[in-house]
């Protein structure tokens, strides 16, 4: 999973928080004490470094330009997610990703253009991560990387392969590499602006809002948003029994 995404998936939780939990299954985090102040760290980073960077990204670059940016990276990291989709024994949804990618690299300039989704053909994003759950892997405990933010143990030993699919790969110019994964991390950060304020103003617990919400996203991910339904757990303090 790239960090681009990772960075989308712990605004998910906004929306979670809106459709409501279907089960109050306790998430598993037993490195809580590490995630939180890696989580801390991170938030610290994004105040004084990606958010200002972002903020000004935005009020500088001209949307259609923005606009370009973004489709860019998206284009190449579908490649990933066609690959992803043959792995997980879907070759339809294959077909159509590898078409959707050749179709806005021939015709959207490189992928600068969506020409793709104006006719028709949908993004479907996969990671590893995802293959991995389908192939019956657990998501295992949660865990706070820095910087990469909101994972899990399946999705950690996922990393390497998904963030080897980075826009950076394009080149073997170190500098150019460090250039395209600066300005791909900006431009995320960028579309994230509005949902981040709406995060701040929402989450009594900021950390558990994005903890409950990536581990939910994802577990639906995997199961293409049909999960089978979760156990109930038992009542931690039920009632003693009524002597008859």
């Amino acid at each position: 999973m790239s960090p681009a995404d990772r960075l989308r998936v712990a605004v998910a939780a906004c929306l979670l928080a809106a459709a409501g939990a279907t089960h109050a299954q306790a998430p598993s985090d037993p490195f809580e004490g590490w995630n939180r102040a890696i989580f801390s760290f991170n938030e610290g980073l994004d105040s004084a470094l990606l958010k200002p960077v972002a903020t000004g990204y935005t009020a500088v670059v001209p949307e259609l330009v923005r606009s370009g940016v973004s489709n860019f990276f998206s284009n190449f990291r579908d490649g990933w997610s066609a690959i992803n989709e043959l792995l997980q024994g879907k070759p339809v949804a294959a077909a159509q990703m590898t078409m959707r990618v050749a179709t806005n690299t021939l015709f959207g300039i490189g992928g600068v253009f969506d020409v793709a989704s104006d006719l028709g053909i949908e993004r479907q994003r996969e990671d590893f991560g995802q293959t991995l759950g389908r192939w019956g892997l657990p998501a295992g405990p949660y865990i706070v990387w820095p910087l990469l933010g909101p994972s899990s143990l399946r999705d950690s030993v996922a990393l390497p392969l998904d963030l080897s699919w980075a826009t950076g790969a394009l080149t073997n110019d170190g500098a150019v590499r460090v250039g395209l994964t600066v300005l791909e991390l900006i431009d995320i950060r960028a579309s994230l602006l509005s949902a981040g304020r709406i995060l701040d103003e929402i989450a009594l617990d900021k950390y558990v809002f994005i903890r409950d919400g990536y581990l939910a996203r994802r577990r639906s991910l995997v199961y293409d948003g049909d999960p089978p339904e979760l156990p109930e757990l038992p009542d931690p303090d039920p009632a003693p029994a009524v002597p008859k």
